[in-house]
Formats: C-alpha cells, structure tokens, sequence
C-alpha cells in the first residue's frame, strides 16, 4: 500500500529537500540539519549519495550517523521495498547481462541482480519511477520484483558486469558451437569446419584477465584457480580459506584465458601436457605490488591454472598480527636465534609456513649475516636474502643446491622442503658444521615431524644433536569484530574439542552473524594457530628409533607446549575464533 511519501513521488525521482523533510518528520534528522540541507544548491549527485557524503547525525539514534545504510533502510521501509547489497560473488554476471541491454539499464539507473525461472530481481535506487517496469515484464514473461540498492553499487556494478559479459561474449564469437563440445586433453573430437580458437593476445581476453586479477584483489583472494571442465570453465576465488565460485566460461575462452596467463608469466605456451611453474608480478588498483604464483596441471579438459597470491605487506607484519605470540613466540625466538641447528615448521599447503619462514628470515636478514634460500619455486622475492630456485631439469635439486650453498659462506639457510634422505643429510650437516637451517615438513603436528626425519633415514642421535625445535601450525578464519556476538558455551562442544586434556571453559563465546564489512560470513580474514615443540633435554632421551610420539607430547606439553587444538581452544576462550572453525583445521590426537 503506497504511502502519502509516495503517493506524492510517484513517477518522480527522489529530490534532496523532500527527502530532507521527511527524515526531519520522523525524527532522524535535526532542525539545524534539515534547515542546512534544504539551503543546499542544486546537487548533481543522487541525494542518497549526497546526503551520506555529509555524514549528518542520526537525531533518532545518539552517536550514530546517517549514512547509506541507514538512509536505504529507512527509505526501504518508508516504500515497503528490501534494501540489497549486491554481492558480485554470489551473482551469475551471464545471465543478468541477458536480461536487459547496457543502455536500458544505465538510462534507467536500474541493474538485474537475481534471475530465477519466474522472476527477475531489479536493483533501483529511483523507488518512484516505474515506467520501465511494464515493458521489462512484457519482454521477459516473469515478474519483476524491485530492491532498493546503494546508487553508486548500481553504477560500479554495472560497468563491470556488462564489460566482463561483453568481454566474453566477444571473446567466445564464432567459436560457439552447437554441441557445446570443446578440445580437451583426454577427449579429443573431430570437429567438421574451421573453427578458430580465441587468441590469447585478443583485446577482449586481456580485458577479462585484467578484470579477474583485479576482482580478486578487491575480494581479499588468496588464490585463483581457473578449473577447464567438458563444456565450461569454472573460476573460482580462495577467500579467508574457502573457496567460492565466480565466473564460469567458456571452454574455448578459459584455454585462451589461461594462455594469456601464461604469456604473462613467462610459461611454455605451447606446453600443456606437463605442470609448469611461473611468476607474475603486478600492482593493485591502489598502486601496492603483488606477486602471483602459477602453477598449471594437464587435467581430462585441459590446463588447470592456479594463481597464488602474496601480498608483500605480509613480510611487513609482526608475529603478534600473525598470532604468534606469548609464550609460543618466546619459544620460536628462543629456538631460531641460535647459531646453528635445525628448524621445522610444519603443516598442509595454505597453512601459512611460507609466511612464517619468510617473516623469521626478514628479521633474520641483519647486515652481519648472510641469508641464503633455496625454494621450489621462490614464491616471494625478497632483496634482504639470496635466494635460488631449484631447476630439475638441470638436476638442481634441493640435496645438491644445499651442497652449493654450503660453499657460499652463509649463516643462515632456509630450505624449502626436506622430502628425501639426501636433502635431511645435507641440512644436517649444514647444522653440524655450525649453521642455522630452517626448513619445512609435511606433517601432521610437530612430534609427527621426529617421526618423518627418522621414516627418511636420518639417524635418532643426529636429530637429537641437530634439531633445535619444530613449530606446527595452521590459519583459522578470525570472527568480525563489528558483528560477532556472544552467547553461552556448549560445554559438550568444548569437551569435545580439548580432549582427551582438560582446559578450564570460559563462561561464554563468540559466534558468527554476518554484515556488510564481513560479506555476511561473519569471518574477517585469517590468523595462525600453533605448536612449538622444542628439542629440550627432556624430550631428547625420547628420541629413538623407536620412539612414541605419544610419549614426545606428554614430555613436552608438561614443559609449556600447547598442541594445535589447545592452542585454537584459547583463541575460542578470547572470543577470536569458534570452535567448529579450529575442529575444522586442526588435526585430532591421542593422549
């Protein structure tokens, strides 16, 4: 049922001054204000836009301003219409770049943002004009239902959707076939007619390449993984650890799109039956550089490409922001400021090593001393270290780059995986004859990691004289400060998340909501959780060819160590994190 606000609107478009009086009449904008915004000249902005830009005070609500989403609120339920944030992830950018034309929708400041077998959902920021309305179901034959959006999200948005979609489409053009079935790898199809494939090098491909890297730096993306399957490409975003689906295209255009990448990254093009590795470097919208790591793998349709992002901001942070801190920092200095042994970290991939290496090795790296790493492949250059990368094609591997290290007078090596008993041998010896070598390991937990360097064939007495401590660790998505609420614990979810040991529950947690700042998953970024083992004389007698990790643990948890699930349980009781999110990461173990 239409208000006297609207009635008095209708087929018009929103005007700042009437706006202004009717915040005023429901009591959420002042005398003062009113009576200065109605004074204002002529604006070219939407008066939604102007009106937050001014960063008014809220009369109704003390300490609070009128901004967007407060103004679309109240307009929202002044005109019984919902208030949407468009999310790009969550939208299917084909199919609403089908619904309507680019120039209707920018002539009409109105954007499609749902498209369902009955009804298409239109973002407006113009409640009162409908002229449009009728003619756009005419043509569709579904219903069209109206939110109410944020004008500038409408004309951001669909610059970038109808680029993106125009991109694509063009890119695809002639090589559309009827039967949808493309060239792939393992299912070759004769196909009757030339039918050209999309140049890598084509306007429209560097158009979608540079909006992909682009949308997923906005995003916060960790990773981008570009997946060919039978009729599609899939392109999907790695955020705060979970993945999510962005974009599909076409085959034809997600080879030519991996291509380019290719290109980019100095990668064998032609090569597309073995895995390449690469390195691409650009720079964000805001001008900061980004490195992107590649790696291809030959799949059933083609090339599977992801791209690993690092942000060199990362190096720049302290331990405390990458949750190392108290007592496990304390350890971890203690453990990497000697002159010589070994030190482990260890964990799955994307649990947050290299970060730590590299963290270690920038405050490692003084003037005095000489850092040398060698990485398969180096996954961020940094200047304060030498860093070399393995190449096997020239049997460079990790055993013999150590070997050549060795006869460059370093302090300090990092590296980057030991996975065979030649590598354990010479980082051993490299500790032995008096120098400080960090590397990784792929293990569950730290006591794990004695286990493998003994399953490698490195002899208990050597490890015991060489290691000097391993750190376990892994990334859990850290609740939003502005959302998360508390509520009581569930002792039984507690129990079941620190036992078999016993760990004092606080009296309540945090949970979860969702808002805008957070992309209503109720996460903001990551932080590590850890396990520091250390190699004390307490643990060494331990260290036999046949030891028990179980017996490791004990010696070393009554020292101080937390294991991973212990150390995510205190992140809980400060109401950092939940618990489902630690149980999810963090391995179970027997006492």
């Amino acid at each position: 049922m239409a208000t006297k606000f609207g009635e008095e609107l209708m087929e018009q478009r929103l005007e700042l001054v009437t706006l202004a009086r009717d915040l005023h009449a429901d009591g959420r904008l002042s005398d003062m204000d009113m009576a200065k915004v109605v004074k204002t000249p002529a604006v070219r902005v939407h008066p939604l836009v102007f009106l937050a830009e001014q960063k008014l005070d809220d009369a109704a609500i003390p300490g609070k301003q009128l901004e967007m989403d407060e103004l679309l609120s109240w307009l929202g339920d002044k005109v019984g219409q919902s208030v949407y944030e468009i999310d790009p992830l969550k939208i299917n950018v084909t199919a609403i770049a089908e619904v309507m034309s680019r120039a209707f929708a920018e002539r009409h400041r109105i954007l499609a943002v749902e498209v369902t077998d009955k009804e298409v959902v239109i973002a407006s920021s113009e409640p009162f004009l409908r002229a449009w309305e009728g003619n756009l179901e005419h043509v569709l034959r579904k219903r069209v239902r109206r939110v109410l959006t944020d004008p500038r999200a409408i004309a951001r948005h669909t610059a970038e959707f109808y680029n993106m979609a125009g991109s694509v489409n063009r890119a695809r053009g002639a090589e559309r076939s009827e039967s949808g079935a493309g060239v792939t790898n393992l299912e070759q199809m004769l196909e009757l007619g030339s039918m050209k494939e999309p140049d890598a090098n084509d306007q429209h491909i560097v158009n979608i390449v540079d909006w992909l890297l682009q949308y997923a730096f906005e995003q916060r993306a960790s990773d981008i993984h570009i997946e060919p399957r039978r009729d599609v490409g899939k392109v999907r975003f790695r955020i705060d650890g979970v993945l999510h689906s962005v974009y599909e295209l076409p085959q034809q255009v997600c080879a030519a799109v991996t291509s380019r990448i290719k290109i980019l990254g100095r990668m064998d093009v032609a090569e597309k039956r073995r895995p390449q590795d690469g390195r691409l470097k650009t720079r964000t919208p805001e001008g900061n550089e980004v490195e992107l790591r590649l790696a291809t793998l030959p799949t059933a349709f083609g090339e599977k490409l992801v791209m690993r992002i690092f942000d060199p901001d990362v190096l720049q942070k302290t331990f405390e922001q990458l949750g190392l801190a108290d007592d496990d920092l304390a350890r971890w200095h203690r453990m990497t400021g000697q002159g010589n042994g070994i030190v482990l970290v260890t964990g799955p991939t994307g649990s947050g090593k290299t970060t730590t290496l590299y963290s270690t090795l920038r405050q490692l790296a003084t003037s005095e001393v000489n850092v040398c790493t060698i990485e398969d492949p180096i996954e961020m250059v940094e200047s304060a270290f030498n860093q070399m990368q393995v190449n096997h094609s020239i049997s460079l591997d990790f055993s013999s780059g150590v070997r050549a290290l060795m006869r460059q007078d370093p302090d300090i090596i990092m590296v980057g995986e030991i996975r065979d008993l030649e590598t354990a041998n010479m980082a051993v010896q490299a500790a032995l004859t008096g120098h400080l070598v960090l590397s990784t390991l792929h293990t569950n937990d730290s006591p794990s990691s004695i286990s493998r360097l003994l399953e490698l064939g490195v002899p208990a007495y050597l490890i015991r004289a060489t290691v000097r401590g391993v750190m376990s660790q892994r990334l859990v998505r850290i609740l939003c400060a502005q959302c998360k609420t508390f509520e009581p614990l569930d002792l039984d979810a507690w129990r079941e998340l620190t036992q078999p040991w016993q760990m004092e529950p606080p009296a309540q947690i945090a949970r979860p909501v969702g808002c805008k700042l957070c992309r209503d998953t109720g996460y903001m970024g990551r932080q590590g959780i850890y396990e520091v083992l250390v190699n004390s004389p307490l643990v060494q007698p331990h260290i036999t060819p046949h030891l028990e990790t179980a017996k490791i643990r004990e010696v070393a948890m009554s020292e101080g160590m937390h294991t991973l699930r212990l150390s995510g349980a205190t992140r809980v009781a400060r109401g950092e994190t939940t618990i489902e999110e630690v149980m999810r990461v963090a391995p179970v173990l027997d006492a």
